[in-house]
C-alpha cells in the first residue's frame, strides 16, 4: 500500500508531511538506549514483509506486520516504519520521495494506537493472546486501508469514481490481507508469549534492583 510519486497533489503532499513530521516527532520521544534492538528488528520485519509484494491492478498485496510491530515497540512504531521505507526507496526504488511523509502517517497511526491500546493488555492476556494478536494485525491493516482512502480522495475525487475505481480495488484487495494480517500476528504472538513471556513489556526487568532484592 506504498503511495508511489505523482500520485498525490501538491496541496496533499504538503498536508501529509507535515503527518509525517508529526508523527515521526511523537514517536521518537521516550526512546530508550534498551529499545533500539527491538526497533531495530521490527525495522527489518517491515522491509521483509513489505517488499515481497503481489501487483494487483493499481495496487499490491503485502504483508505490512504493523500491527505486531506496534504490540513490540509501542508509539514508536514510525521509527521503525521510516528507516524500512527509507531503505526500500533507495535500494529497491519502492516508494516515492514526495508520498514518504503520507506513507509514514497511513502506516504508522493506526499501529501505534493498537499498540498503545493493545500491549498492557497483552502482558497478562495469557491464552487470548492469539486473539489479541490477531486484532492488532487486522485492524492495522484496516485502519491504515481507511487513511489511505481518505488520502486519496482527498488529493484527487477520481480516485473514488465508479464501481472499479482506485479506492474500491484497493479496499476489495486489502480485505484477504486483513485476515492473513490478523492470522499471521495472531500465532507470532501466541508463540511469542509462550516462549518468552516478558517480551512484550514496555521496559525490561530493572536488573540492578532484582540484585538488590536478592
Amino acid at each position: 500500500m506504498h503511495i508511489s510519486d505523482g500520485v498525490l497533489s501538491p496541496a496533499m503532499i504538503a498536508v501529509t508531511s507535515l503527518a509525517g513530521a508529526g508523527t515521526l516527532a511523537f514517536s521518537l520521544k521516550g526512546i530508550k538506549t534498551e529499545d533500539i534492538p527491538k526497533i531495530s528488528l521490527m525495522t527489518a520485519v517491515f522491509f521483509v514483509g513489505s517488499t515481497i509484494h503481489i501487483p494487483v491492478g493499481p495496487t499490491s498485496m503485502h504483508l505490512m506486520l504493523t500491527g505486531f510491530i506496534g504490540l513490540v515497540v509501542g508509539h514508536h512504531v514510525a521509527v521503525s516504519v521510516l528507516i524500512a521505507l527509507l531503505l526500500q526507496l533507495f535500494l529497491l526504488h519502492f516508494g516515492g520521495i514526495s508520498s514518504l511523509g503520507a506513507n509514514v502517517f497511513i502506516m504508522s497511526v493506526p499501529a501505534m494506537i493498537l499498540g498503545v491500546c493493545l500491549r498492557s493488555y497483552l502482558v497478562k492476556a495469557g491464552s487470548k493472546s492469539f486473539l489479541c494478536g490477531f486484532a492488532a494485525g487486522f485492524l492495522a491493516v484496516g485502519g491504515t486501508v481507511l487513511l489511505l482512502a481518505f488520502t486519496l480522495i482527498q488529493s484527487n475525487m477520481r480516485f473514488g469514481q465508479g464501481p472499479f475505481s482506485t479506492i474500491v480495488t484497493i479496499t476489495v484487495v486489502q480485505i484477504p490481507l486483513m485476515f492473513i494480517e490478523g492470522l499471521v500476528t495472531g500465532f507470532a504472538v501466541q508463540f511469542i508469549v509462550k516462549t518468552r513471556p516478558n517480551f512484550f513489556h514496555r521496559e525490561p526487568p530493572d536488573m540492578e534492583r532484582l540484585e538488590h532484592e536478592k
